[in-house]
């Protein structure tokens, strides 16, 4: 299973160009992918730079053959009652049996300007590794406060689902709401953290947890951890940010992570980032699952 994860920009280059097609060729001249997470897409904010028209759309239309899933973290109208949204969307052709979306944690921060984040989940079916949790996210880039709360709802977010999986639901009802769920301990946490390997919050999403709600024993720890050390243990992250652009640092690192729980760590089989392309200010990354 191959997985694209990538901080967009609503689609802008650094030419000023906003293309979603040129995103999703960029995306694909990464590899044939099966799962494609991308951050920062857009609906109805005309006035941003570029003027970046219906995105989730857009995508739709160039993703043939996939299913798309749009979580939009702010949802609001202008002055002249116009809808405007703007997330993160996971786009696949597996099949897809759940999927969820979670705000995240906005506490007040007055000293810094901020917007809402989200978590979208899609749990799916893949031929080589079964029932998977995949999870999107673009945490808070100016406040610390709110992207540490995020990162900390991130890993409770994850804790929450392997004890579903542990301990699942009574089975009592069909064909209704309350038919049994595809509870998994296998997940993929991925997108733009805003955050670099060093601080803090990177370190507390892959915490090791116990499962207190569980019968006695519970279950193996499926802690997420980074991907990347697993496919590179060699050498330290690819940079994702400021590679090019500069306008928010002169130093490239890596903001862009793939988290995977225990169960999916032994799987990961490689893991690039395309270190060429300008299509947005982040680059995307690539990681690839197998036997």
């Amino acid at each position: 299973m191959k997985l694209v994860t990538w901080n967009t920009q609503w689609s802008r280059g650094l030419d000023g160009h906003v293309s979603t097609k040129r995103i999703v060729d960029g995306a694909r001249a990464m590899d044939d992918f099966d799962v494609l997470c991308l951050q920062e897409i857009a609906s109805g904010y005309n006035g941003m730079p570029g003027a970046p028209g219906d995105q989730p759309a857009e995508l739709q239309a160039l993703l043939p053959g996939f299913r798309l899933f749009f979580g939009a973290a702010v949802d609001e109208f202008d002055r002249e009652g116009r809808r405007q949204r703007f997330g993160n969307l996971i786009a696949t052709r597996l099949p897809v049996s759940l999927v969820r979306h979670h705000p995240l944690p906005w506490p007040p921060d007055p000293t810094v300007s901020s917007m809402p984040r989200m978590c979208t989940v899609v749990t799916l079916t893949s031929p080589e590794l079964g029932t998977v949790r995949v999870m999107t996210t673009h945490l808070e880039y100016y406040s610390s406060v709110q992207r540490r709360a995020q990162a900390r709802t991130l890993r409770a977010l994850h804790i929450e689902a392997c004890e579903q999986a542990a301990a699942p639901p009574a089975a009592e009802f069909d064909d209704s709401p309350f038919q049994p769920k595809p509870h998994t301990q296998q997940a993929i946490l991925c997108g733009d953290f805003n955050m670099e390997a060093s601080d803090p919050a990177h370190a507390e999403i892959q915490e090791p947890f116990t499962a207190p709600s569980l019968p006695a024993g519970g279950a193996p720890d499926q802690r997420l951890q980074d991907a990347w050390p697993l496919a590179h243990p060699e050498r330290p992250h690819d940079p994702t940010f400021k590679l090019f652009d500069k306008t928010y640092g002169k130093d490239p690192a890596a903001f862009d992570f793939v988290f995977v729980s225990n169960a999916l760590a032994p799987r990961v089989r490689r893991m690039e980032v395309d270190l060429r392309t300008q299509a947005s200010d982040h680059q995307p990354v690539l990681i690839e699952f197998g036997d």
